[in-house]
């Protein structure tokens, strides 16, 4: 569960970042002109960068098409030299259009340092589509430092929130401990646990009750993350609790999980009618067969 959530969050939030060379069109939406240029270019990345860089060069300065400059973009991404750096940042900088968000991309396939370092100011200068380009290439580049003091540095919520969204697609678990210790509880965060596994940060807040709403969003993600320990995890929560709001986020923590056999369990063990109608339901919305066992034990002791 947790890994089919990681990938579907990655895909819709950086899906361009999957395929690198398709870069903002398909090789048949080009005409023939464009298709031996995009060739050329392509070629160039088998040359030595002092020898390709300058034709790649030429090429984001003339009138060719974006799509063509768009692969030029990507051919400088791979030259591992300071010039080739310098102009993907000053086309991010001052390119229009989708090049310039394409540019923002390329820095962060280079991963050179100094380029990502100048991607900060593009961030807090740039509009919502700009920022999440800045975070895509910072994913790309697995900074995660970068990422957190965005998070940290968030002027809003929705700042935070993608910021935070990112550092979860990334497994960034130090860092959004980090951020908890320093922010608190949040929605937000209990989603990037969930999304980055971290099943040990989820559990300090399933303890802790002195935030009820947190507390039940923690144990229910826990389910998000599933496996066998936390199955298991999830059993000794509903056992030991006392407060029934507690003992509901166990239960739910199980159906998103996929536990059937543990609700069941649960069921069997139950004495009060109206927690065993809710596990029945749960069993049935997660379409088991066990509930119609249950059933047919239950009404065959009548």
């Amino acid at each position: 569960m947790h890994s089919l959530l990681k990938l579907v969050f990655v895909a819709v939030l950086f899906a361009a970042t999957t395929m690198v060379m398709a870069q903002g069109v398909e090789p048949e939406a080009l005409s023939d002109e464009e298709a031996l240029k995009v060739t050329m270019l392509e070629a160039l990345m088998a040359a030595p960068g002092e020898r390709a860089l300058p034709i790649v060069g030429r090429v984001l300065a003339g009138d060719e098409s974006d799509e063509v400059k768009s692969r030029a973009l990507f051919v400088l991404s791979q030259i591992d030299l300071p010039e080739a750096q310098t102009i993907l940042l000053r086309t991010a900088r001052e390119g229009s259009g989708e090049l310039r968000l394409e540019a923002i991309r390329m820095i962060g396939i280079s991963g050179a340092e100094d380029a990502l370092a100048g991607l900060g100011d593009l961030y807090h200068s740039g509009d919502l589509e700009v920022k999440e380009r800045v975070l895509e290439a910072y994913l790309i580049a697995g900074d995660t430092e970068a990422v957190y003091d965005l998070a940290a540095n968030a002027q809003n919520e929705e700042e935070f929130k993608i910021a935070v969204q990112t550092l979860g697609a990334m497994g960034a678990t130090d860092e959004l401990r980090r951020l908890r210790e320093e922010g608190g509880h949040s929605e937000t965060l209990i989603q990037a646990y969930s999304i980055a596994g971290d099943y040990e940060s989820l559990m300090e807040m399933a303890k802790d009750s002195s935030q009820p709403q947190m507390q039940v969003s923690a144990i229910q993600s826990l389910g998000v993350i599933g496996g066998a320990e936390i199955d298991q995890l999830l059993m000794q929560i509903y056992r030991e609790a006392t407060e029934k709001y507690v003992k509901d986020a166990a239960l739910h923590g199980m159906m998103i999980s996929g536990y059937e056999d543990g609700v069941v369990e649960l069921f069997r063990e139950s004495e009060d009618p109206r927690d065993k109608r809710m596990m029945l339901q749960m069993l049935m919305a997660m379409d088991s067969d066990a509930a119609l066992e249950v059933i047919d034990a239950a009404l065959g002791d009548q």
